[in-house]
């Protein structure tokens, strides 16, 4: 077989099988990532185009991420109650009205404020898409089926900077108003093209359940070590954003050197993250977690050693590989532990640890570097990514264990004549209501959870 018809074959397995909802919500997420230029251009737009101070540009930048920690529960809450589809409209018809507000608004108040309600309106979404991806894909596909999404996110981002490089020399209003206008043809998407996939309950199911709020979230106990633990490894990925460009420049680099260097992290996502979900897909998840979390932690400890950019582009190579394993595995993990008529809440509560690390992050770098020295700020990433991977080791052997303990009390003492073992616990630990939910989703796919898609099993279907 030739490598053409090897690359046909490769990328038809990897496309294949997923529901048309599923590709309607991935195209939707493309067009989304395509128009974003708000995120990428802000900080320029502020200090070069309307004249501000840095310490302005760093303070809208954390009221943006202060709307997205906050609206990531409140975006989960509206999953659960209201359905992913109503929350996805609301979310991206507000990001698109507030983004193009911020483009006309001039005074440094009503920047401040406009800057937090974007905040709020786009990372609303995030929640939403992620429930409603674990709806409509069936547990098998999922770990693909996020891999292919994080794809579309970096391909879009990786062209949408380019091309806004260009718009932001012709205007920084058109470049608000393209991303107002592409914001809104995805609510289109969402409106004509994804019927609500929130599995609905028999009212004896909800008599028999417990009802999902925010504090039983927050009592989850595993489920808030796997939210610590993504904090961890998205305080070391946001370095790339924030410490990277600082110690570069602090060591005598241009803005130009930091492009091509952080640009090796798109290019080898879009080139590598369909190939290396192939491979990862059928491996056991503790392992690739610990993995990823080292070499996300060391990944940027070796920068500490960087001294051309060439150097830097190889760093940016490791930690990235990193990024591509940890990202779907991760999500994988949250819809394993997540039960279906509480994944929005979950999913809210999984996307503030990322939120929570953009605001920590900056300020954890700023204020290592300026003390103690661009160094201890690669030396810290590497601690951290050491305890990170330590703690997703101990959590995914507790896990394990669970589930071992589970399907021995499962075990019955007899058999029935087919020779099937007769129980009222599902084997393997799974939640009886992830996998016996009463309706179908549009997809035609049942929707629930996964135990096997985290512990190496067929089910095994890769932000």
């Amino acid at each position: 077989m030739s490598s053409v018809a090897r690359a046909r074959h490769a990328v038809r397995q990897t496309v294949s099988g997923l529901p048309p909802a599923f590709w309607w919500l991935w195209t939707s997420t493309l067009v989304n990532r395509l128009g974003a230029f708000v995120a990428t251009f802000m900080a320029l737009y502020l200090t070069l185009d309307r004249g501000y101070s840095a310490t302005y540009a760093g303070l809208v930048a954390a009221l943006h991420g202060l709307g997205g920690v906050i609206s990531s529960l409140g975006a989960g809450v509206m999953t659960d109650r209201l359905g992913r589809r109503p929350t996805l409209l609301v979310a991206q018809a507000s990001t698109a009205v507030s983004v193009a507000l911020l483009g006309f608004v001039h005074d440094p108040v009503a920047i401040a404020g406009v800057a937090f309600l974007v905040g709020m309106a786009s990372n609303a979404s995030r929640p939403a898409v992620q429930a409603m991806m674990a709806d409509i894909v069936r547990p098998e596909d999922r770990i693909r089926a996020f891999s292919l999404n994080y794809w579309a996110i970096n391909l879009g981002f990786a062209v949408s900077s380019m091309a806004a490089g260009f718009i932001a020399e012709y205007s920084y209003l058109a470049g608000f108003l393209i991303e107002a206008v592409m914001t809104m043809v995805c609510a289109v998407v969402v409106f004509v093209k994804l019927p609500e996939s929130k599995p609905v309950r028999s009212s004896a199911e909800q008599a028999r359940e417990e009802s999902v709020g925010l504090g039983t979230v927050l009592r989850d106990g595993r489920f808030m070590g796997v939210v610590g633990l993504s904090f961890l490894v998205a305080v070391i990925f946001q370095q790339g954003s924030v410490g990277l460009p600082v110690a570069m420049g602090a060591a005598g680099f241009t803005p130009a050197d930091y492009g091509l260097a952080i640009a090796v992290n798109g290019v080898l996502i879009v080139v590598l993250q369909i190939p290396v979900t192939r491979f990862i897909e059928h491996r056991d998840p503790g392992r690739l977690l610990v993995i990823s979390s080292l070499l996300a932690g060391y990944g940027f400890g070796l920068t500490a050693f960087a001294g051309s950019v060439g150097v830097f582009a190889l760093t940016v190579c490791v930690w990235t590989l990193a990024e591509i394993v940890n990202a779907p595995t991760q999500t994988g993990l949250v819809v394993r532990l997540s039960p279906v008529h509480g994944r929005g809440r979950y999913q809210g509560m999984y996307t503030m640890s990322w939120a929570v690390a953009a605001l920590v992050a900056p300020l954890m770098s700023g204020a290592v570097i300026d003390r103690f020295g661009a160094e201890w700020l690669w030396g810290l990433c590497a601690v951290i990514g050491t305890g990170a991977g330590v703690g997703y080791a101990v959590l995914m052997r507790r896990l394990s264990a669970e589930a071992t303990v589970a399907t021995e009390e499962a075990v019955p003492t007899g058999k029935t004549a087919t020779g099937k073992t007769q129980t009222g616990k599902a084997p393997g630990g799974e939640r009886p209501d992830e996998e016996r939910p009463t309706g179908k989703t549009p997809g035609g796919q049942v929707p629930g959870g996964s135990v096997g898609a985290l512990e190496g099993k067929p089910e095994v279907g890769a932000s």
